[in-house]
């Protein structure tokens, strides 16, 4: 083998390695992005859907209990969620899961049920007046839907608190790390939350 075959096979072999490393590099990302094995964004991410006495909540609260414990028990992809659709999720969550409850919300641009995005969300909720600032002292109970700005441990998302008291909230949101996941914290430990949506 002349010295240019044997620099042309070493180069082939050095790019076919390379490439073999790659991959397995892109197979190491895409498997920790696809893990349910992520930290809680803030506070704790739960494993388990939390007891939640039912006999303290009324019959519409009770019903969204329900239909969120069953999503977390056997979850959807995004587009479930959001008619067939693949974009960010959190609010098509929500507005699902408020749908399957029996209490629909109503699109303030369009009518629909689905509010693909977190600030329309809160003018939804602005405009039928349930919405709540953050600092207004309201304490969040079941159902009532968390808002949160840009600028918080979450970005701009949203999720549904399940339980509440004494300043911790345990909530549910859709497009955590793409899943439907809990978590559990204190409000005040959360950098820019904007508001409820009372339930």
């Amino acid at each position: 083998m002349s010295v240019p075959q044997r620099t042309r096979a070493r180069l082939g072999l050095l790019l076919a390695l390379g490439l073999v490393v790659a991959a397995v590099a892109a197979g190491v990302l895409w498997w920790r992005t696809t893990s349910s094995d992520h930290p809680a964004v803030v506070g704790q991410s739960p494993t388990a859907f939390p007891a939640i006495d039912r006999s303290a909540l009324d019959p519409a609260q009770a019903r969204l209990v329900e239909v969120l414990e069953r999503e977390f028990a056997d979850p959807g992809g995004g587009p479930k969620y959001a008619e067939g659709l693949v974009e960010p999720w959190c609010a098509d969550f929500v507005s699902w899961a408020m749908r399957e409850a029996g209490r629909p919300l109503s699109n303030p641009n369009s009518g629909s049920w689905r509010i693909p995005g977190v600030y329309t969300l809160q003018e939804y909720y602005a405009g039928a007046d349930r919405f709540v600032p953050a600092d207004s002292g309201y304490r969040p109970r079941t159902g009532d839907v968390l808002l949160y700005g840009q600028e918080s441990q979450f970005t701009q998302h949203t999720n549904i608190v399940l339980t509440a008291a004494n300043g911790e909230v345990t909530t549910i949101g859709g497009n955590e790390f793409g899943e439907v996941r809990l978590h559990r914290f204190r409000v005040a430990e959360v950098n820019d939350v904007v508001g409820y949506g009372r339930f």
